[in-house]
């Protein structure tokens, strides 16, 4: 990706947090990422090439800082299932710019598909993808499980933490408290499904998070 393509990104990843969907204008997206006009329709041609872009800008940059999976979508070597399914929902209640600017952008994309829905076949398919990488890492912890019973057990955690991570950035329950409820819901819906492997749970969330 171009160094002023990820700029216009980055900038509509931001406006889209602040504004929301509806104040993203595309003249006030240049400003914010230092553009032309001209520059932001070459290469995305209308906004709603830029929204589309900008949703599966903010995925992928969720996948990197929860360290989910590398620039190949490979996920890390030798990591349990387990422990990445930990991480992968656990670091997304990290108190970092990037990670609250990701989240609250994330949450006004849902929001606008309410309302208008241009974005929602990409939504979707976001969503979808994200509730089978965490029905995938359930299924390898819970070999017995009926699939119908997985695939339950990911949209609930994956609705949880939309839950969640809407009370945490509106300030209304601390992070550590969101993780610790995540956390407990990752366990309650291990045992609802029989996990027939042995995996030790992370006691705090900075012993993996150091890791």
């Amino acid at each position: 990706m171009s160094d002023r393509r990820r700029a216009i990104l980055e900038g509509a990843a931001r406006v889209i947090a602040r504004r929301g969907v509806r104040g993203l204008r595309v003249g006030d997206l240049a400003a914010e990422a230092g553009v032309s006009t001209a520059l932001i329709y070459y290469h995305f041609k209308d906004r709603t090439g830029v929204l589309r872009q900008a949703l599966a800008f903010i995925t992928d940059r969720a996948d990197r800082y929860t360290g989910a999976a590398d620039g190949a979508g490979v996920p890390p070597a030798g990591t349990d299932p387990r422990r990445l399914l930990e991480r992968i929902l656990l670091l997304e209640f990290q108190d970092l710019p990037e990670v609250r600017e990701n989240s609250t952008a994330w949450g006004e994309l849902r929001a606008h598909t309410i309302f208008d829905p241009e974005l929602r076949d990409e939504l979707s398919a976001a969503g979808a993808a994200w509730v089978e990488e965490v029905a995938g890492l359930l299924a390898t912890l819970c070999p017995a499980a009926p699939p119908a019973a997985v695939d339950s057990a990911a949209e609930r955690l994956t609705a949880l933490l939309e839950g969640l991570s809407g009370r945490w950035l509106s300030g209304l329950l601390p992070v550590g408290h969101a993780r610790d409820l995540m956390r407990g819901a990752i366990g309650v819906e291990i045992g609802r499904l029989g996990s027939c492997e042995s995996f030790e749970s992370f006691e705090s969330f900075e012993s993996f998070e150091a890791n």
